[in-house]
């Protein structure tokens, strides 16, 4: 088994700087054709690649191998010229022996381009790139954004949002202040590093196919949702026109919206969940807890929420005490009912979902500590009731 080892010189490094010829083939003629380069351009890496080769060649043969180390050079003025040097010295090499594999010594990207050509001719076990330690960061940097930039979508998520802001930033700055445009863009690239981060590109793409086959099974959840959506808008709007801004006082105003747009997020999402709800009845397979817990824990959740933004804005205020059935309640009173009307609507939820659900709170658990989260977990494997 004779072993063809070839150093690669793409940009003719040893034809330029040397002054010799190739191919250059035999161990004493690479050795040679080292000290003329060396002593021509100590720095070029074209040194350290010939070093490689003879060590390889050397180690090779320790192991009882026949070995042949050869060096090719791309002449010429042009890549095509370059290449076609190439192909002929490699093919003036083949032909002095017959060789069954090769290992391909390179030093730069430019070489690798010529391991196709070795391949299309001759077997390649392996392929050295020799990188010079002192630019060794500088080498792999090149070589991580060479597999970056040959990423498609590694391209799309970084590279298209980077050049669409230094687009607009020119525009922006001739109608706009330096700081508003360079919040404006860096607004735009954060917005899209999240997007994509945050994986809501897919959510997006796999939308309108989950709407779809909702629609066609005939799922209540789709009109259930799309009201949710339309309550949580009005919500939305009615907390900002309760919000009042004063300066120093942003803290108040966060309860003044809070205080008026929860009750109607609350009935947005206790809208979604009574669709959920809905599906799984009509699909006469059963109700698991989760979605019988769900309502019950919204409207938990919004009286808390409302309670304790009333209490905030009570003592804001300092309005007189709130009189229910001929009792004045005070706003720490006023905050415990809803405290304590809070917590009764969770335990009645986990009764009612205990009553009606055949499912045991082991096997939530187990469903939840799965690795199954949101609708994952929620739509996992049934109980065995149902």
């Amino acid at each position: 088994m004779t072993t063809l080892v070839l150093c690669v010189d793409r940009s003719n490094d040893v034809g330029r700087k040397a002054g010799v010829d190739t191919p250059v083939v035999g161990w004493e003629a690479v050795r040679s054709l080292v000290t003329d380069l060396g002593l021509a351009d100590p720095e070029d890496a074209g040194v350290n690649s010939l070093l490689e080769s003879l060590r390889v060649a050397r180690d090779l043969s320790d192991e009882g191998e026949e070995v042949v180390v050869a060096v090719v050079s791309g002449a010429g003025d042009s890549a095509v010229r370059a290449d076609r040097a190439l192909a002929r010295q490699l093919d003036d090499v083949l032909a002095t022996n017959e060789f069954d594999s090769a290992v391909v010594v390179i030093d730069s990207a430019a070489d690798e381009r010529a391991v196709p050509m070795v391949e299309s001719r001759l077997p390649v076990d392996a392929v050295d790139r020799v990188v010079v330690r002192q630019a060794r960061d500088l080498e792999s940097t090149y070589y991580l954004l060479k597999q970056f930039m040959a990423d498609e979508e590694l391209r799309e998520t970084v590279l298209v949002p980077i050049g669409v802001g230094l687009l607009i930033l020119p525009a922006l700055l001739v109608y706009f202040s330096p700081a508003i445009a360079v919040a404006a863009v860096t607004t735009l690239l954060g917005a899209t590093l999240l997007y994509y981060g945050m994986g809501m590109d897919e959510a997006v793409e796999s939308a309108p196919e989950h709407a779809r086959e909702a629609l066609y099974s005939g799922q209540v959840s789709v009109v259930t949702y799309v009201a949710a959506l339309g309550l949580s808008v009005v919500g939305v709007f009615l907390g900002v026109l309760s919000a009042s801004p004063v300066e120093g006082a942003e803290f108040v105003a966060g309860l003044q919206f809070a205080y008026a747009a929860v009750p109607w997020l609350a009935l947005a999402a206790l809208t979604a969940s009574f669709g959920r709800l809905l599906d799984e009845l009509i699909r006469d397979e059963g109700v698991r807890t989760p979605y019988l817990n769900l309502p019950f824990g919204v409207l938990a959740v919004g009286l808390l929420f409302r309670g304790f933004a009333g209490y905030f804005l009570e003592q804001e205020a300092g309005k007189e005490p709130l009189v229910l059935l001929g009792y004045a309640l005070s706003p720490t009173q006023r905050l415990a009912v809803f405290i304590v009307g809070g917590i009764a609507l969770a335990l009645v939820g986990v009764r009612v979902a205990a009553s009606v659900s055949d499912e045991t709170l082991d096997e939530v658990i187990d469903e939840t500590g799965s690795g199954s989260t949101g609708d994952a977990g929620i739509g996992g494997n049934r109980g065995d009731g149902g």
